[in-house]
């Protein structure tokens, strides 16, 4: 029998002075006194980012159709415990820790499972430390010619003094044109930035950090907002143009040329409160998407035309192959003024909560393309297991494909998986 091993970092059940609605209660008050942030999006919220016991059973059962499923939560003693399963026999490991300190926190898990030769999912230790720095993702993409907008990174003040002088004088020199979104030009292009302006933690996930206030319209608004994240977050800050199109977020299962994008999630901003910004941030996710009245804010699939569709596509993919990740991602798209898609960010670590009420977006994009979320689960190990060899319980992939076999993503467009237990 298939032993699967089940990485996970699970949140703390929430206190009530500290989690529910009474955080969502204090969030919305301190927005409405006008303080900088609200309170649970400080950096004290270690836990954002990690999933709740009802998301780890979701997973845990639907991996169970597939093997015998081994829990190993990401405590400290994780690598005594993966080496301890490991001689008992363990076949591959489902990852989706998130982790809780440092930079390269995502990577920890998987790193652990290869310098200990276990197979696992998803992408590997570098695409993962890669992808959870903002400022990095957006400088390889930039190298690939994968359009995204226009940025430059402080690390403190000086930075941004150096960055807006920058952006002044070559303005100037080349008569106020913009540098080109050519591989050549990337020195240009962190330059030539044109208010309005977002700014973004770089280390930064679950929108902590994010709100109304990090769009910066002049230089005041940004050095204000610049040094706020600065002194709270303790990282570098992005500064990038802001791009004013319509935002969308596709999820990627797959891998090479076999990698493809399930339907398409449009961000509805309409549903916003009258005079919001047109951003999904903290206070869309958190403060006024509320139980008591939930925001309309998904279109799924996204009301587009088919060469906006193909180029939303394109530009995914494009990203998905250009950052190495593996199995599946989500990728955050948004249209800048000219209605050309740019990557906003890249998620291989991608939010998978069972509830269809929590509007968590890969799942939704699945059951669009009518797969369960069992069955969602199941391909992204399915998928893992076909690229390292590793058998599963039903015959999945007993070998690696050989050249030019088709596989069972292949044969259509969605083809059934075991039923979860």
């Amino acid at each position: 029998m298939t032993r699967i091993g089940f990485a996970y970092n699970q949140k703390p059940e929430p206190s009530p002075a500290t989690g529910g609605d009474a955080a969502q209660a204090s969030a919305a008050d301190a927005i409405a006194l006008g303080d900088e942030e609200p309170p649970s999006s400080r950096p004290d919220d270690e836990f954002a980012e990690w999933d709740s016991a009802t998301t780890i059973a979701a997973v845990a059962d639907a991996l169970s159709a597939l093997g015998t499923v081994v829990r190993l939560e990401a405590t400290p003693d994780f690598p005594e415990r993966l080496r301890a399963e490991q001689a008992r026999g363990l076949d591959i490991v489902f990852n989706m820790t998130e982790g809780l300190r440092g930079v390269n926190r995502e990577a920890h898990v998987p790193a652990i499972c290869e310098f200990f030769g276990v197979p696992y999912s998803g992408s590997d230790p570098f695409t993962l430390s890669l992808c959870l720095d903002k400022a990095r993702t957006k400088e390889a993409l930039a190298y690939h010619e994968v359009p995204t907008a226009p940025f430059g990174v402080v690390r403190d003040l000086s930075d941004l003094a150096a960055l807006l002088g920058r952006r002044s004088v070559e303005r100037a020199a080349s008569g106020g044109r913009r540098g080109s979104n050519s591989r050549g030009s990337l020195d240009a292009r962190r330059s030539a930035l044109g208010f309005p302006l977002f700014v973004k933690p770089v280390h930064e996930g679950s929108s902590k950090g994010i709100t109304e206030k990090n769009y910066c319209e002049t230089a005041e608004e940004l050095e204000r907002q610049v040094a706020f994240l600065l002194e709270t977050y303790r990282q570098p800050v992005l500064v990038e143009e802001f791009l004013p199109g319509r935002e969308f977020t596709c999820a990627v299962l797959g891998n090479g040329a076999r990698a493809r994008v399930l339907p398409i999630v449009g961000i509805n901003f309409g549903a916003l409160p009258a005079g919001a910004l047109p951003v999904y941030g903290f206070e869309a996710k958190w403060v006024w998407d509320r139980p008591d009245n939930p925001l309309e804010m998904f279109e799924c699939p996204a009301v587009v035309d088919a060469g906006l569709r193909r180029a939303i596509e394109d530009v995914t993919l494009r990203a998905y192959r250009a950052l190495g990740c593996r199995d599946w991602s989500r990728v955050d798209v948004r249209l800048d003024a000219d209605g050309v898609p740019n990557v906003v960010e890249v998620n291989p670590l991608p939010g998978i909560l069972p509830d269809p009420a929590d509007n968590s977006c890969f799942p939704k994009a699945a059951r669009a393309a009518g797969m369960s979320y069992e069955q969602l689960i199941q391909r992204c190990l399915v998928l893992a297991a076909e690229r390292q060899g590793v058998a599963l319980a039903g015959g999945y992939y007993q070998s690696r494909p050989t050249p030019g076999a088709r596989s069972a993503i292949d044969e259509a467009e969605h083809p059934p998986l075991a039923a979860s237990h």
